[in-house]
């Protein structure tokens, strides 16, 4: 499911081309290009749940918390994100790219993901993927993509 959704990202929203509407056609041009189409779904339905992030005032982690406070992991959540995408995460707080909204967005996107394999550079993915498309977050995706293509190999933290 990353690799379509990457697919996604990089032919069509991050490119700024005219991402087509219709679901079918779009199904169609993803299995010309190889996937298999219980993916597609998977993925299509995964990005329909990210906008839908952006609809809804009721979502509990679109409330504010204090600059104090402290994220606490759950066991599932510290099985998916290993200690280097959790690292990654508290220096993108740290650094003002994430705050405590846009963190737990990704956390949400990262939780449905329909993967055993999970390492920090999907992460990085939904990360930007996240950043795009929160409202608001233009200065931190900016950011973002300046850390991953910016970067020379090695952490940054």
């Amino acid at each position: 499911m990353m690799d379509i959704l990457m697919y996604l990202f990089e032919t069509y929203i991050h490119s700024d081309v005219e991402l087509m509407v219709d679901q079918d056609e779009l199904s169609e041009e993803l299995l010309r290009a190889g996937f298999h189409q219980e993916d597609i779904y998977k993925a299509l339905e995964w990005l329909e749940k990210l906008a839908a992030l952006q609809e809804t005032e009721n979502t509990p982690y679109m409330n504010t918390s204090a600059v104090t406070s402290m994220r606490i992991y759950t066991a599932q959540e510290m099985t998916r994100l290993d200690t280097n995408c959790r690292g990654f995460l508290t220096y993108l707080e740290q650094i003002h790219v994430l705050g405590a909204d846009t963190r737990e967005m990704v956390i949400d996107r990262v939780m449905e993901l329909d993967t055993a394999d999970f390492t920090l550079d999907d992460l990085k993915w939904i990360i930007l993927m996240v950043l795009f498309n929160a409202p608001g977050n233009e200065s931190a995706y900016s950011q973002m993509e300046e850390l991953l293509y910016g970067m020379e190999d090695g952490y940054i933290h």
